[in-house]
């Protein structure tokens, strides 16, 4: 029996604990979480926000009750102040100031990321949020719901910006968004992509400021009433920061080896540089089967998949990650958004001679009503022919196909592969000359 102590309760640590309680239960499990509350579904957010769900209870997907029930024991809103790794120690401060250690025969470190902070005059003032915690959705929340508050301006138009941008809109508010890339969601997809999503977000109502930078936040009275950009100064009586995250190392920076972007640095069984030591979720590194190497992908799902892996591992039964492809998806005003592997970016800035073939058409045959068009696009090399990516978009529900491309990056499937692949016909779903078909056959 071991004594196995995670730091961290969320996506990563939960997926963790669930497999060593319920796979091992002679095993002793402690875990440690700073916050009141865990397992909270950040992505569901935005759903709240725009009121989209009736209440944001169901949000929480477990509760500290669930993991006692199986023997493990829990401290929340405990701080770990620091860990000494040579003599297998947890230095932690309770909420009421008590101070104690936990021993730990392993530890596995899942820790999460933090929001980064944009580096501008003004995000102390009140009324300027970051939408990373629950508790951070509730002050958001509360700030829509004031009738002074008509003008909010987003900072970010990645997935989380996007979708507050939307959940803010549905609020009755006048919202900008605001980044100093071209175009919206610019890392997952390419601008035959994204310029549909801007179309949509402005169709809405949302302005958008791309290619605009920034400078200041103002505010009186202690309270942010306008932004300051390179080009121009906007009324905002709410900010929201969603410029990205990054790993939260603060404990094992100095001790654990790092990857660039200072998540800690782990092999395929979750393990770091430190023995017994593991490291999940947002805070570590992962496998791109895409880019064939160890990369930096902040995603729940990858979450949940090494948070298994270190469970096992931790427990005593050898289990290797299989690499994941950065599956993800987004779903504004009814216009869906799926993709996988890398965008044309991502593929040359990695060194790839890249191509890609594409193809537009409606999801299902003409005469049936309920229909919409789709667009694909498949990223190959164009040397070896394997598949890097996909991206696909349609008012339709076509988010299932972006799994088999997952599959297809996971199993280094070729181009070539896809162009007879057996994909069933039937009108209520699709064509009988497949979107995806026609793409393949239609590649050089």
């Amino acid at each position: 029996m071991s004594k196995i102590v995670l730091i961290g309760a969320n996506h990563a640590g939960i997926a963790a604990a669930n497999t060593i309680l319920d796979s091992y239960p002679d095993n002793e499990v402690v875990i440690i979480d700073r916050n009141s509350n865990l397992s909270y579904l950040g992505c569901g957010t935005a759903l709240w926000v725009g009121r989209q769900i009736d209440s944001y209870e169901h949000l929480f997907y477990t509760n500290k009750d669930s993991f006692e029930s199986k023997g493990a024991r829990i401290m929340m809103e405990t701080t770990v102040d620091s860990i000494d790794f040579d003599k297998k120690i947890v230095y932690t401060t309770h909420k009421d100031g008590e101070q104690s250690k936990e021993s730990y025969d392993k530890l596995i470190l899942a820790t999460g990321s933090v929001p980064i902070a944009p580096n501008i005059k003004g995000t102390d003032l009140k009324n300027v949020q970051f939408v990373k915690l629950f508790q951070d959705s509730q002050v958001a929340d509360t700030a829509l719901c004031n009738d002074t508050v008509t003008n909010v301006a987003v900072i970010g138009a990645g997935y989380i910006g996007v979708e507050m941008a939307e959940a803010i809109k549905r609020r009755g508010k006048n919202v900008r968004l605001f980044d100093a890339a071209d175009t919206s969601l610019s890392t997952y997809y390419d601008p035959w992509f994204t310029n549909d999503m801007d179309k949509v977000l402005t169709d809405n109502g949302i302005q958008t400021h791309y290619g605009e930078k920034v400078q200041s936040l103002n505010g009186e009275d202690g309270k942010v009433t306008s932004l300051t950009t390179d080009k121009g100064t906007y009324d905002a009586d709410l900010v929201v920061l969603a410029v990205g995250f990054a790993p939260n190392n603060s404990l094992g920076k100095d001790s654990i080896e790092t990857f660039e972007n200072g998540a800690y640095l782990v092999n395929l069984q979750q393990e770091t540089s430190i023995p017994d030591v593991y490291a999940v979720g947002d805070c570590a590194t992962i496998y791109s089967n895409a880019l064939e190497e160890t990369t930096y992908i902040a995603l729940a799902t990858n979450a949940v998949r090494s948070g298994i892996v270190a469970g096992h591992n931790a427990s005593g039964t050898p289990l290797e990650s299989i690499g994941v492809q950065g599956s993800n998806g987004i779903s504004i005003f009814g216009y869906n958004m799926v993709s996988t592997g890398l965008n044309l970016a991502a593929a040359k800035k990695a060194g790839f001679d890249v191509k890609y073939t594409e193809f537009e058409d409606l999801q299902k045959p003409g005469f049936i009503a309920d229909n919409g068009k789709v667009k694909i696009r498949i990223i190959y090399d164009a040397k070896s022919r394997r598949v890097l990516g996909a991206q696909m978009a349609s008012t339709q529900d076509i988010s299932m196909g972006i799994h088999m491309f997952s599959l297809a990056i996971e199993e280094k499937v070729t181009i070539d592969k896809l162009k007879l692949l057996d994909i069933f016909f039937l009108p209520h779903f699709n064509q009988p000359y497949n979107y995806i078909t026609m793409a393949a056959l239609s590649a050089e």
